[in-house]
């Protein structure tokens, strides 16, 4: 996706966000959608965009990290926050990604920016209801209440100008994976789940 630029600002960070997803989905655009108020007001996301790949829907957040100049006292090896968000949705017939992700990464993305967390590889989010949003949302019902966060297979980290920024993909789990999780680990559950989905896709309707 070309970035449009509404005003005056260099947005060098949304450019190499944009240079990186070409290069997965080169000629593809994406559905993108943007946040009232935007993130330099809130803690909203400046926006989202939803990839169609191979048998899901690949969603990719724009606003944790400095998408525009930083400021002169801002840390100059990491890019914001350090991270964007990701997540993979399994895809049907539909001709349009569904909305729901958006909502509920936007919803993230709010606790992050207001409670200061930090999410790395292995860490996990108890949404204690569905990772869909329902019924608040236009997702279905399902079972996972839980996301497991791991660094996204084929995004990973990238250089910016203004940083490095890695993408950590959310995993929709079920409690019962969050138990083994806490009895074993997240990257070994993960790795195991990876067997039979590769890339991580969330299904809702797993559970």
């Amino acid at each position: 996706m070309t970035h449009d630029v509404e005003d005056e600002h260099a947005a060098p960070g949304w450019d190499a966000i944009d240079a990186a997803l070409s290069l997965l989905y080169p000629g593809v655009e994406p559905r993108h959608v943007g946040y009232l108020p935007p993130a330099a007001f809130s803690a909203n996301l400046q926006g989202c965009s939803s990839y169609p790949a191979a048998g899901h829907w690949h969603y990719v957040t724009y606003g944790l990290s400095e998408l525009y100049t930083p400021g002169p006292d801002d840390d100059r090896e990491w890019s914001g926050w350090g991270f964007e968000l990701t997540l993979r949705v399994v895809r049907g017939s539909e001709d349009e990604a569904p909305g729901w992700p958006f909502t509920v990464l936007n919803h993230l993305a709010n606790f992050i920016n207001g409670q200061g967390v930090l999410v790395e590889d292995g860490h996990r989010m108890d949404l204690r209801q569905p990772v869909t949003g329902h019924p608040h949302t236009d997702g279905p019902d399902t079972g996972l209440t839980v996301f497991a966060f791991t660094v996204d297979p084929q995004l990973d980290t990238i250089d910016t100008p203004n940083g490095k920024v890695t993408f950590y993909q959310a995993v929709g789990v079920t409690p019962e994976e969050k138990t083994r999780m806490q009895q074993a680990s997240t990257r070994q559950v993960l790795d195991q789940m990876t067997g039979s989905n590769p890339l991580l896709v969330t299904d809702p309707a797993r559970a």
